[in-house]
């Protein structure tokens, strides 16, 4: 499975062309030192890519998160989080090239790096883990990429029928809506095609968090505003049980996680770096820039949502309906959600498409059915449009699996810390830890080695605790939930 794995990266490697050779061109201008067209990434570029990356729908839930945990817990999370996800993307960083951090061979995917450095059955446990993160994150955008284009529909209905209409509407047929766009966006071939659906999403996603951290403030602003906060969040016999509270409260910490995940995709935005200067030392600048920014805009956004919305505030700050009016611009920010979740959606998943069409061309090479291209003609498609029929099925069938589980388990809030949970051990602190450790051969029970395994053991009950109390929230949730009736 190791070598189907290091198959599976969707670059596309360019060659020097014979005519460049002919010409006595000087392939060391044009290409780098891996035989690829010489890359052309800056800090800049990487730092955008960055808060692009973690800057997503997680932000949603920040102000719900730090309703549980407080004013002092709440913030520290936050900050904590921030650290160690920097602190491992720098030995991540360094992992890019092996043996060396710069002068070492370059590797092009996670798993390829956990090939170089740590091989055996860990490069399966990332695969696992990976690709198994990525199949979440598709159902956890189904599911949120409905509940904005509900929210659409019930602000409008609100608006015409004041804030205390039931405005009851369902979430399935919007949910197919999102699916059918899915299948026909799922059929471009690969990811290099996908860049101008990626940039239209990262604008989305600081339109809708910008538009959210202004209501927050317009709110807090405007007079008559008092709503219950506390130093230790949600209050037990008031808000909350006391078993609800610790339930909550570890759900909250996975929600935190989830939305500084950007682990998965740290290797692939490293491989765009210009060298020199060294790529590890750009890329550990460009994940502090990035970090730092992203951090200023999550405490802002959780904290100033929790003051706005105090120990009430709903699991998704834009369609909870906290923000009634200006509903014009409620609108606005849910259709920026929607759109930007349909270019994540495809980011996230055309790795999964890539893996198993390359897995089964490389099991059936002369099976007509997986590997021939037929020609068509396709309107907005160009006059190369290719189809093939595997992909066609395939992509397809998966876009319908994720689409009906996202129906079966529409909760957002647990879903998100669930994802958030079980990748951020083992993508963005245990594997990183492991691979410094092998990287720089540090002595077992040394000093060093032992305050590393103690932040690894650390996340790791971290993360235990996390899972825990997103599960204990699906359960509760799946007791009074009819699958596909509207709630």
């Amino acid at each position: 499975m190791a070598k189907e794995l290091k198959e599976s990266s969707m670059y596309i490697e360019p060659k020097p062309t014979t005519e460049a050779l002919e010409n006595g061109e000087d392939a060391s201008k044009n290409f780098d030192d891996d035989g690829r067209v010489r890359r052309t990434g800056t800090l800049l570029t990487a730092s955008a890519h960055i808060i692009t990356a973690v800057i997503g729908s997680g932000v949603l839930s920040l102000a719900w998160a730090i309703a549980q945990l407080g004013w002092v817990v709440g913030p520290a999370v936050l900050f904590a989080f921030s650290v160690i996800t920097y602190f491992t993307s720098t030995l991540l960083a360094d992992s890019y090239r092996s043996p060396g951090p710069v002068h070492g061979s370059r590797n092009y995917t996670y798993m390829d790096v956990v090939r170089s450095h740590l091989g055996g059955y860990k490069v399966q446990l990332c695969g696992l883990a990976q690709y198994g993160n990525l199949v979440g994150v598709t159902i956890g955008y189904t599911i949120t990429a409905s509940i904005s284009m509900v929210a659409v529909k019930r602000s409008n209905c609100f608006h015409k029928e004041g804030h205390g209409a039931k405005c009851s509407v369902s979430n399935y047929p919007f949910m197919a809506i999102f699916a059918g766009i899915q299948i026909i966006l799922s059929q471009i071939p690969n990811f290099h095609e996908l860049s101008w659906l990626s940039i239209v999403a990262a604008v989305m996603s600081f339109a809708y968090s910008s538009i959210g951290l202004a209501l927050s403030i317009a709110k807090l602003a405007g007079g008559g505003h008092h709503v219950r906060t506390s130093l230790t969040g949600t209050t037990v016999g008031v808000d909350v049980t006391g078993p609800e509270k610790v339930w909550r409260s570890f759900q909250a910490i996975g929600d935190i996680a989830f939305a500084y995940a950007y682990s998965t995709v740290l290797i692939e935005i490293q491989d765009t770096l210009k060298s020199p200067p060294p790529e590890n030392r750009v890329m550990k600048k460009a994940s502090f820039v990035g970090v730092s920014t992203t951090t200023i805009f999550y405490v802002l956004c959780g904290c100033l949502g929790y003051a706005a919305f105090g120990n009430n505030a709903p699991g998704n700050f834009l369609t909870g309906f906290g923000f009634y009016e200006p509903f014009w611009l409620i609108d606005f920010a849910n259709v920026c959600i929607a759109i930007h979740l349909v270019g994540a959606y495809q980011v996230f998943a055309q790795p999964i498409f890539g893996f198993v069409e390359k897995l089964c061309r490389r099991k059936w090479p002369e099976n007509k059915f997986i590997t021939k291209e037929h020609a068509a003609k396709i309107p907005l498609c160009g006059p190369n449009c290719k189809i093939n029929l595997f992909r066609l099925v395939w992509r397809t069938s998966y876009v319908i699996v994720t689409a009906v589980i996202a129906m079966i388990f529409p909760f957002f809030n647990d879903f998100l810390g669930l994802i958030g949970a079980a990748s951020f051990y083992p993508l963005t602190v245990y594997f990183p830890i492991e691979m410094h450790i092998a990287q720089t051969k540090i002595p077992k029970y040394s000093f060093t080695w032992i305050w590393l395994k103690i932040l690894s053991w650390a996340c790791l009950v971290v993360s235990l605790v996390a899972a825990a109390g997103s599960i204990q929230g699906l359960a509760h949730d799946v007791k009074a939930y009819k699958p596909f009736k509207t709630q």
